[in-house]
């Protein structure tokens, strides 16, 4: 009898060292309407959205005409070599302000977050890739992705 009890209780003893809470390697949802906790996990509380629009510093039209020039140089020979090369350095310049122009008038999202544990932070992003207000996302490097 003290055997078989014995048995019985290093069994359920072996069985719920097994087990483990609702929690243990979930991200996202579980049962019950709540969360599972993540330390990269939060919700969304609030974005806010900036527009580009910083004028051309004039850095790109430098590259782009130094970069157009030697491309330039490399045609020809004589004078139609020094032709080709002022004509790439003009359309290097001109492309190169284009691309900067560009680049600057980009918008960004900067997504407000709490995070399971309590902390906030901000996260600035150029796409929000169907984030909203309220929703739930994981943080992974420099950027927020919805958990679906």
């Amino acid at each position: 009898m003290i055997n078989r009890a014995l048995a019985v209780s290093v069994l359920a003893l072996a069985v719920s060292a097994c087990a483990t809470g609702p929690n243990h390697g979930q991200r996202g949802y579980y049962g019950g309407g709540g969360y599972a906790y993540c330390q990269s996990c939060g919700v969304v509380e609030r974005i806010e959205q900036y527009h580009g629009d910083r004028q051309a510093s004039g850095g790109g039209a430098v590259a782009g005409a130094i970069i157009g020039g030697v491309l330039g140089n490399q045609v020809g020979s004589g004078s139609g070599r020094r032709a080709a090369t002022a004509a790439g350095a003009i359309a290097g310049g001109v492309a190169g302000h284009q691309i900067e122009r560009e680049v600057n008038a980009a918008s960004r999202f900067d997504l407000f977050l709490r995070m399971d544990d309590g902390r906030r932070i901000v996260v600035s992003q150029r796409d929000l890739g169907g984030i909203r207000e309220g929703s739930r996302v994981e943080v992974r490097g420099n950027s927020a992705r919805l958990l679906r």
